[in-house]
């Protein structure tokens, strides 16, 4: 149990690990979302999300859409390079239901896997 946790060392926490990310990006990219990768120093993939409230109006929308963004994280971070990723949402996100969020997010981890390890 302990390995597919979605701890503290697993997530960008500052302003400057964003910054870094969006410096020198690797993107996988959908019309709902953008998912931007940098290679990290760790030995482990780290997430960070970004939902504005101007995309994603309603908290409890940005809310289940930050869970569901993690859980999918949480259940694929082995599968993942070793890489700090941001997930930047975009307009329409909201529309999506929990299934159909969830395997978007599969095929983007795959991209951005393929994407980071040529």
């Amino acid at each position: 149990m302990g390995e597919n946790q979605f701890s503290r060392e697993l997530r960008l926490l500052t302003p400057t690990h964003f910054e870094n990310v969006f410096q020198q990006a690797v993107p996988a990219v959908s019309p709902q979302l953008t998912l931007l990768a940098r290679a990290n120093q760790q030995t482990h993939p780290r997430l960070g999300i970004t939902i504005s409230k101007k995309r994603v109006k309603k908290a409890h929308d940005r809310n289940r859409l930050k869970r569901v963004i993690r859980e999918s994280f949480r259940l694929n971070q082995h599968d993942l390079p070793q890489a700090d990723i941001v997930v930047v949402g975009k307009s329409g996100l909201s529309q999506l239901s929990n299934q159909q969020l969830f395997s978007l997010l599969e095929r983007l981890w795959k991209k951005l896997s393929q994407r980071c390890n040529p």
